[in-house]
């Protein structure tokens, strides 16, 4: 895994990165995991993954293994690792809402993520990132539930 200071060709895959985050499907499937996919369990992650063909499986897959692929490029060594984390918080921000099921996918997919997981062992930086979501996706939760409390009753 390369760190420190990035070269011209770090900074050629950083771009194409972002390009290839810019496809249409792509961008919707990053809005649906990002702002609307918040699974508070397991099963109901699950229902996703098992709902072969719809639109959010693959939107699902889409995401994860394009990170996922992003990953293996740090820890394989042809991207540096600061310049990955300094540029996409996204995949620290996806990893931290799957955190708290995370036990549960692994009993079934015990690969899930595994690439980002492991550039968050071997990389301070990536570490800090990801601790940092951790705390933005709690404060999050805590928010969305705080604006589901205040929603006003409907009588029936």
């Amino acid at each position: 895994m390369q760190q420190g200071i990035a070269n011209q060709a770090d900074a050629g895959i950083i771009l194409k990165l972002y390009e290839l985050r810019t496809e249409t499907v792509m961008r919707q499937a990053r809005a649906w995991m990002t702002g609307e996919f918040w699974p508070g369990s397991g099963d109901e992650f699950f229902e996703v993954i098992q709902d072969s063909g719809s639109e959010k499986n693959s939107w699902l897959r889409q995401v994860v293994s394009y990170w996922e692929m992003a990953a293996s490029l740090v820890l394989h060594g042809a991207l540096s690792a600061d310049l990955f984390v300094d540029c996409n918080p996204e995949p620290f921000f996806i990893l931290a809402k799957l955190t708290p099921i995370l036990p549960e996918i692994h009993a079934k997919m015990p690969l899930y993520f595994s690439k980002m997981l492991k550039l968050v062992e071997n990389s301070q930086a990536a570490a800090a990132r990801y601790e940092v979501a951790k705390k933005n996706v709690e404060n999050m939760r805590a928010a969305r539930s705080a604006s589901w409390l205040r929603q006003p009753k409907t009588s029936s």
